[in-house]
């Protein structure tokens, strides 16, 4: 791999870039708070050769959020749930603004 593929992908925001201890650094909270939204399915870290938890861009956004639901009183377990309903909601949104496009211009032109 050249120097170039390497920091290309660390322009990619799935790729696993950040240890535990430095996600919970960057996030100003403990590597437990990582492991706890790890088991309550919020984010699946990759794992490197040698077993150490690694997190993209992406996961660490989303557990900025939890921590913000957290940090403002909401339980740790509820707080990953809103975030996994608030994400199937932006999801079922698009691909509804999707059909609308599709339906749009699928339908005859009406008549003024």
């Amino acid at each position: 791999m050249t120097a170039d593929d390497m920091f290309g992908r660390l322009d990619d925001d799935d790729y696993p870039a950040y240890t535990m201890g430095r996600a919970a650094d960057m996030l100003g909270t403990t590597q437990g708070f990582l492991r706890a939204i790890g088991e309550a399915r919020l984010i699946t870290p990759l794992r490197s050769e040698g077993g150490h938890r690694r997190y993209s861009r992406y996961q660490l956004r989303i557990a900025a959020r939890a921590r913000e639901l957290v940090d403002q009183g909401t339980p740790i377990e509820a707080a990953c749930r809103i975030i996994i309903l608030e994400d199937q909601l932006e999801e079922a949104q698009r691909i509804n603004a999707e059909y609308r496009r599709d339906a749009d211009a699928a339908a005859p032109p009406t008549a003024a």
